[in-house]
């Protein structure tokens, strides 16, 4: 019998690799990606670990060339919905009675899987599927995905471990039980580890999960799947339905076993799935949990003292890594005066110098947005911003979706600070620059506070601490994640806990024990050990 109080020590983030000409994970990937753009794989359903073919397929092209069919997917209906919550509550009573450690088993051999064995395999699949360069893939697909297995496996060992004080009479310890119902995961198309976290996060502390993933997004999250099965994750733990959103979020609302979502993506889907919730409050068992990170219109705020090779690097990285397609990707900014004509002379030159072409390219630096829909959006708004006496373009403003979606990193002067591209979130490569007096620092911060719904990510250059301090303060609920010199991209699981509040979300904080906290319902348990056996008290006796 196994009586260790045996805990998960933790864990060390998992190295970026560099991609160097001529290194060894260079020559796989570039292997990898070959590979891949010669199949056409045929992508089922998982339902209680069983694939199911459907019929209805769907496409999965490559958004740097549209006419390049990478897979062809099964998409579910109703019946198929149905179908995976029945398996997922038939898989729920023995895996929430599964040992954690046996849990975090599963995952930390997951993470060993992908650092040495499918590390190409996931970082080639978002490449291809969702327009990544080979240095976006390596820290999405590979680092931030191992980092979410093994430190959540940490995290719910300190979770387990905090327990009440104990009673001189009394045995006090405390539960932390899985929800009672199933988990929807509803995961994005812009970070291959969201989708993983969306189901880990619950499904390590119990729980079951239905999966749906982004149609954008299916290559990559049905190798994430196989991963997660090879490790040995039971079948019906988690269930994999790429769908149609409404067909498959009706069936899900309206069962009563709902006992959460888990979300990344769009306010207004966010919004819908609150509401739908609500509107069936009389039917659940518990009342569902809803954690959701959306939108976000990040910052960086300069300080007249701020270095202007820091700020102008931060800039143009935090804008237009991976196209702007991060809900924490810079899409405003705020410079003093006299920082400015340096500043643009800098962007203006890093904008020009860009690489933009096909990820298997690996010199690219600027890929294709992720579909036509998105590039007709940020077409909409540059031209807008071409058409007003408010705005000016000062580099870029261009694209060509005739064989991948290709915009160009775009910079714009807002001559009002309202301006729609200062407001909005575009999610692409474009960036609203508003140049402010120096004198007029303070009214600028509560100007950039006032300005968006969002508060996701931020970023303030100074080297003056005072006004850091200021900024910090008149910030204080513009951003859940704050950065102080370094872009607002870029979080770290482990380092920099991630999600905003506002319109950006819940914030919950993936990458900490506090998202895990989410996914159970504690309860208190009080072994007396001497109970009483009078009804009378003390002071009652005469």
């Amino acid at each position: 019998m196994n009586n260790a109080l045996y805990s998960f020590s933790q864990p060390c983030n998992e190295p970026v690799l560099g991609y160097l000409p001529g290194s060894p994970e260079r020559a796989a990937l570039e292997a990898e990606l070959e590979r891949q753009s010669s199949l056409q794989p045929e992508i089922p359903l998982i339902i209680g670990g069983r694939p199911v073919r459907t019929g209805r397929l769907g496409k999965v092209t490559m958004p740097c060339d549209h006419g390049h069919l990478l897979a062809t997917v099964h998409r579910a209906g109703a019946t198929e919905v149905r179908q995976a919550i029945d398996a997922a509550l038939a898989a729920r009573e023995d895996w929430l009675n599964l040992s954690y450690h046996e849990r975090g088993a599963i995952f930390l051999k997951a993470a060993e899987l992908i650092s040495k064995r499918y590390r190409a395999l996931l970082n080639a699949a978002t490449m291809l599927g969702q327009g990544k360069n080979a240095f976006q893939a390596e820290i999405d697909a590979a680092c931030e995905v191992i980092d979410y297995l093994r430190f959540n496996v940490h995290f719910a060992s300190r979770i387990y471990a905090d327990q009440p004080l104990m009673g001189s009479d009394s045995i006090n310890r405390m539960e932390y039980r899985p929800l009672e119902g199933f988990v929807f995961a509803v995961t994005p198309f812009n970070f291959t580890a969201i989708a993983l976290n969306l189901n880990l996060a619950p499904v390590l502390m119990g729980n079951v999960t239905i999966w749906k993933p982004a149609s954008t997004a299916v290559l990559s999250s049905y190798y994430l799947m196989k991963v997660l099965q090879e490790a040995g994750l039971p079948d019906g733990v988690i269930n994999f339905l790429p769908a149609s959103g409404a067909e498959l979020t009706e069936t899900v609302l309206d069962d009563p076993n709902l006992a959460g979502i888990h979300f990344t993506g769009s306010n207004g889907v966010f919004n819908a799935l609150w509401r739908g919730v609500a509107n069936r409050l009389d039917r659940y068992r518990s009342y569902p949990r809803l954690v959701g990170e959306t939108g976000g219109k990040d910052f960086v705020f300069a300080h007249a003292s701020a270095d202007i090779a820091a700020l102008s690097t931060g800039i143009l990285r935090g804008a237009f890594e991976y196209q702007g397609q991060k809900c924490s990707a810079a899409s405003r900014a705020y410079i003093p005066r006299s920082l400015w004509p340096e500043v643009r002379q800098r962007l203006v030159e890093g904008i020009q110098s860009m690489k933009m072409g096909d990820v298997r390219d690996l010199d690219c630096f600027v890929n294709a947005v992720i579909d036509r829909k998105s590039f007709e959006s940020i077409q909409g708004y540059v031209e807008k911003a071409k058409a007003s006496p408010d705005a000016k373009i000062l580099a870029g403003g261009e694209g060509d979706a005739s064989t991948g979606y290709f915009f160009r990193p775009t910079l714009i002067e807002a001559l009002d600070p309202r301006f729609v591209t200062m407001e909005e979130e575009i999610f692409g490569p474009v960036m609203t620059v508003y140049v402010y007096e120096d004198e007029r620092f303070e009214e600028t911060l509560h100007l950039c506070d006032r300005t968006s719904p969002y508060a996701l990510t931020g970023a303030v250059f100074a080297q003056d601490r005072y006004a850091f301090v200021q900024a910090c303060r008149t910030l204080r609920y513009a951003a859940g994640n704050f950065y102080l010199n370094d872009k607002p991209t870029g979080a770290m699981v482990g380092l920099q806990p991630f999600g905003g509040a506002r319109g950006s979300g819940t914030n919950d904080k993936a990458g900490s024990g506090l998202n895990l906290l989410r996914w159970v319902s504690p309860r208190t348990v009080k072994e007396t050990l001497l109970p009483a056996t009078d009804w009378r008290y003390p002071y009652m006796t005469r």
